[in-house]
């Protein structure tokens, strides 16, 4: 029965919300044994000219070298693509403004896979779905979708899954430190949950990451959000997922608890060393944290191989701060079985 109500309610999530589980192209890949990928949030210039800051302008210098230098098959945008209020419609001049005009390194003409942060629902969501259709690497398909990927010549998966943590959660108001009070559509965030859950526990990818915009855990300015640690929390450990990865928190962490890495990388258009929620996060998980003006903003790089995923921390000023390994999942000890 359980079965069958959960087929109705995914029979009968609309298609802008998520989209078909297909594998997508790394393009030549005959000598590759890993997959490359950066991941940045929280990058979305401001309203009014030159519609970019100093940290936004840094940070994609350093990210472009780092993509040609360490390579990236591809970039994450974990949201917060367009302060302060998103954009108004597909045809918006901050797409070309504070994207296509700012990211123009040869290296960064990779996809771009993209979800909402709480500044992009106070715009128009759809329009920045919609700018799929109109620019090569922009790839942002529905609200919440799922990516996988073989590791090239290794016989191994990578899946990604893209979540609208805003739709789940509710919208924040970051101006007057507002948490997220729920959703405004329950149905909508219980039908993304459930397609979540489903999607979670068919997975046999060798490393499971989960993205989204509000961070599971973080030491800074919005600390752990509540709702997440109910709704989504369990279901990392539960199903053994390899990471969550993640901005909001305009500054780069990494916690570890669970056998889960919760990656904050949301420095890549201001910086914020506010570490008001140290002690709201379990003892002795946190591992790295840098919210300094001096580090002129920042995002990681990851390497994904046959057993495991290396990941490193940059700062815009040209070095990379911390790194870590992530074994790959072990489907053998429950979870998924």
């Amino acid at each position: 029965m359980a079965l069958t109500l959960v087929s109705i309610l995914m029979a009968a999530i609309p298609v802008t919300y998520c989209y078909p589980t297909a594998f997508q192209d790394l393009g030549e890949i005959s000598s590759k044994t890993s997959i490359k990928f950066l991941a940045v949030g929280d990058w979305g210039g401001v309203p009014y000219p030159p519609y970019i800051t100093a940290v936004q302008k840094a940070t994609a210098r350093e990210m472009s070298k780092v993509a040609e230098q360490m390579g990236a098959d591809f970039i994450l945008a974990l949201g917060d693509n367009f302060y302060y209020r998103g954009v108004d419609s597909v045809d918006s001049p901050r797409f070309k403004d504070t994207f296509e005009n700012v990211y123009t390194a040869k290296s960064l003409q990779v996809p771009w896979y993209v979800v909402a942060g709480n500044h992009d629902h106070a715009g128009n969501v759809k329009a920045q779905i919609e700018y799929s259709q109109k620019s090569d690497r922009w790839k942002f398909p529905s609200y919440y979708y799922e990516l996988n990927f073989r590791i090239p010549n290794t016989g191994k998966m990578l899946t990604i899954i893209m979540l609208d943590t805003i739709m789940l959660c509710g919208n924040s108001d970051d101006f007057v430190d507002e948490k997220p009070r729920g959703p405004l559509r329950a149905v909508d965030a219980n039908r993304q949950l459930i397609w979540l859950q489903e999607r979670l526990a068919r997975s046999k990818a060798d490393f499971l990451l989960v993205a989204g915009h509000y961070p599971v855990w973080s030491v800074s300015e919005h600390g752990p959000t509540e709702c997440l640690l109910q709704r989504l929390h369990p279901l990392l450990i539960k199903y053994k997922a390899t990471a969550y990865l993640c901005g909001h928190d305009h500054n780069l962490q990494y916690i570890e608890e669970s056998g889960v890495g919760y990656i904050v990388s949301g420095a890549g258009n201001f910086l914020d060393p506010d570490v008001r929620h140290w002690n709201k996060v379990p003892e002795g998980s946190i591992r790295f944290f840098t919210g300094q003006a001096s580090t002129l903003g920042g995002f990681i790089h990851a390497e994904v191989t046959k057993n495991k995923m290396i990941v490193t921390f940059f700062q815009a000023k040209g070095t990379s701060l911390y790194r870590t390994v992530l074994s790959q999942r072990d489907l053998l000890l429950g979870g998924n079985l």
